[in-house]
This record gives structure tokens, C-alpha cells and sequence, in this order.
């Protein structure tokens, strides 16, 4: 079977993929094609709480979010649609002495690279939350311009600008493998389910099913899914509200924010078995409801909407991956393929990553951060990265699936 060409190929319709392919035809490539096995915005896109912040635990995580903040505002003017991004606020709370004295120190960090964030004590917190306890906490980091974007409007959003662009989005159609140049160094094409592509550049992303699609590609990628529990409650007066800031309880790894008249709250374990998400743990959402209730008594007694649970990707140090394809047999650079990954936080910095995937696949470098550290050769065989995690984020498995 002779194949077709394209100028990039791009495997995964979720949130970094398609923005990725609308990027990298804005830049002018001819020909953009996005593979996806199942419908756009399937997975982890449309079942996401949609929390996007700037309050990032590294300055590399300050970076991707304050670029996607601003892409989300740019998008009515840019494509005549949007994601629904709304200004909330976000309070990161303190809970310990410990929690406080990082929590300052990495307010100091943010402020250094131009967030206006700033430490609010307890009473503070509560003027600015009303509905937060007054006490069990030490108040916390406070950035007015964090917010929430609507996932399946997010998905809207990027399917018109990938029509709009000119990008093909091939849905239920699987990549099924990576054809390289005779030496085995170079990318020449790819496999998939309705027949091979030829191209010089591949996208790489997928959200939980990365380390698969990599396996696919002769890659080892230590990414790995787990269950993300989300949950509404009925409305409530007290949060029928235009704004009202979003909340993260960091230690507990649980949040909440406004949601149609209610509380919309959501919350990981770190001792979930790695693996697609299909149940929910209802000893865990007792407890999760608990402590919810603690914090904000508003809830109490206050029943359920909805309840889902959703497959979310992660790495191990909670940082994203961006850069080369290395091969899996020696860990040498396969030119043309480029892995892109926002690590659990595909809302947040989703924009960001596909843009720099975008860069990167087309020129090799980018300008939105340093994206040197965030390669695959930071894993070493049995995935263990060499950073330190990034010390905001949910807190799934310390290690990825085998």
C-alpha cells in the first residue's frame, strides 16, 4: 500500500495533541494530521475538573501556566470561540507549620518571576473564602488571577480551530506503529489502522495511554494513568455566586471550586493502583465529603449531583515531558519524533505544552521556557527521574505501571 504524506503527524486528540496540530499549522506547515483511536476529547480533556493556575511549585511550572492563563483569555479574539476560561482566584492552604513555611517560601519564587501572589493569613483567607472555615488551617498563597476553564467546552474549542486551520483529524483510526529510515534514526512515517503515513515529524502524546502509544513507537515512557475521583454537590446559596476563589487543600491532595450553584471537589490517593479508572471508591469519597465538611461547613449534609471517576495521566516527578523520542533498545534520539506530556495537568498546562511540542517538532527549540530538564533522558531504566517532584500537584502513585 503506497502511502499518503504529511508534514506532521500528531497522535492523541486530547487537549495537548490538538492544540499542538492547530499550533503547527498556524506555523505553516502544509499538511497536519491528528490520529485518534477513539472521538476527540474522549479521555482525560473532557472528564477534567478544569483548575488552571499560575501558582506553580517550579519556576518551569510558573511558566506553563501563566502562558496557557493567557492563551485561554487570547482564544474569542484569535478563533471566535474559547474554552470558557473564568477569573476565580485560587488559594493554595496551608494546613501544618510545614505547609506554611513552603508555602511562603515558594510565594517569595513567584514573586520573583512577576506573579502578583501573596500570603494570606487565616482571618484573611476567610475574608477572601467566605465559606472557609475559620479554623483547622493557616491560610494560604493567593493569586486573583487563577481560574477555571469547562472541559468540554475546551474540547468545542479546539475541534472548530483544528477545522478552522486546516488540520485533519483522523477519529477511530489508531496509530499502530513508527516507520524509521533505513539506519533505523530517522523517522519516515507511520502505521495505523487505515494504512501508513509518510512524514518526517511525529507528535507524540496520548494523556494515560502515553506509555502505550511509546511502547508502540519502540519507546520506554514512564508516564502512567490512575484514578482522579470528581464530584458536585447539590447548589447551595452561599456558593450561587458570580466568584468565589478556588481552593487546594495540598496535603490532603483535594479541591474545590464553584460548579452550577454548588461545589464542585475532586481529590486523588497516592496509594491507588496504577491503572484505568472505572469504579468509584466510596470509602474514599466519605472521607474526602469529611473533610471537605471540615473545611467548608457549608457542605455538610449537602447531597450529590454527579460523581465520576476518570483515568488521569501522571509521571513520577509530576513534571511534564517534552522533547526527543529516545529509543527504547539504546536510548539514542530518533530524529523527527518529538514526546509531549503535561503530566496530570493537561488543563492547566495544556496550551503550553502543545505549544512548546509544536516548537519543537517543527524547529527543535522553543521560547515559552527552558524545556531542557523535561526530556526522557531524565528517567533513568526503571523510571526514577532525576528532578525533584513538583511539590503542587495531585498525589497519585510514586511510581508509573509496568
Amino acid at each position: 500500500m503506497r502511502a499518503e504524506r504529511a508534514d506532521l503527524v500528531v497522535v492523541g486528540a486530547g487537549t495537548v495533541g490538538a492544540w499542538a496540530a492547530v499550533f503547527a499549522a498556524e506555523a505553516g506547515l502544509g499538511r497536519v494530521v491528528v490520529l485518534e483511536r477513539g472521538l476527540a476529547g474522549d479521555g482525560a480533556s473532557s472528564r477534567a475538573a478544569g483548575i488552571v493556575r499560575a501558582q506553580g511549585g517550579t519556576p518551569g511550572a510558573v511558566a506553563l501556566g501563566a502562558w496557557s492563563i493567557d492563551f485561554y483569555r487570547s482564544q474569542a479574539a484569535r478563533y471566535g470561540t474559547d474554552s470558557g476560561f473564568r477569573e476565580l482566584g485560587y488559594i493554595l492552604l496551608a494546613v501544618t507549620a510545614d505547609d506554611e513555611r513552603v508555602g511562603r517560601e515558594r510565594v517569595a519564587m513567584q514573586r520573583a518571576l512577576g506573579l502578583d501572589v501573596r500570603w494570606l493569613g487565616p482571618a484573611e483567607a476567610v475574608e477572601v473564602a467566605p465559606t472557609l472555615a475559620r479554623d483547622g488551617h493557616r491560610g494560604g498563597s493567593y493569586l486573583a488571577t487563577d481560574g477555571a476553564i469547562s472541559p468540554p467546552r475546551n474540547v468545542r474549542a479546539y475541534s472548530l480551530a483544528m477545522q478552522a486551520s486546516g488540520v485533519e483529524l483522523r477519529e477511530r483510526t489508531a496509530f499502530t506503529g513508527l516507520r524509521l529510515d533505513a539506519a533505523g534514526r530517522r523517522v519516515s512515517g507511520v502505521e495505523t489502522s487505515a494504512g501508513p503515513i509518510a512524514t518526517e515529524r511525529v507528535l507524540l502524546t496520548g494523556g494515560p495511554g502515553l506509555r502505550d502509544v511509546g511502547r508502540l513507537a519502540g519507546l520506554r515512557i514512564p508516564a502512567g494513568g490512575a484514578r482522579h475521583t470528581v464530584a458536585v454537590t447539590a447548589p447551595a446559596p452561599v456558593f450561587d455566586v458570580e466568584r468565589a476563589p478556588m481552593i487546594f487543600d495540598v496535603g490532603a491532595g483535594m479541591y474545590w471550586r464553584l460548579e452550577e450553584g454548588g461545589l464542585l471537589f475532586g481529590w486523588s490517593d497516592p496509594d491507588e493502583a496504577p491503572g484505568e479508572a472505572t469504579t468509584i471508591d466510596d470509602a474514599a469519597l466519605a472521607r474526602t465529603r469529611a473533610r471537605l465538611a471540615a473545611l467548608v461547613p457549608a457542605t455538610a449534609g449537602l447531597g450529590l449531583r454527579r460523581t465520576w471517576a476518570a483515568t488521569i495521566d501522571y509521571t513520577p516527578d509530576h513534571q511534564p515531558i517534552l522533547g526527543p523520542g529516545l529509543s527504547a533498545s539504546g536510548g539514542e534520539a530518533i530524529a523527527g519524533l518529538t514526546v509531549a506530556s503535561a503530566g496530570g495537568h493537561g488543563m492547566m498546562w495544556g496550551p503550553a505544552v502543545a505549544r512548546c511540542g509544536a516548537d519543537l517538532a517543527i524547529t527543535g527549540r522553543t521560547d515559552v521556557t527552558d524545556v531542557g530538564d523535561w526530556g526522557l533522558d531524565r528517567f533513568d531504566a526503571e523510571g526514577r527521574s532525576r528532578l525533584a517532584p513538583d511539590p503542587i500537584a495531585l498525589p497519585f502513585p510514586p511510581a508509573a505501571a509496568p
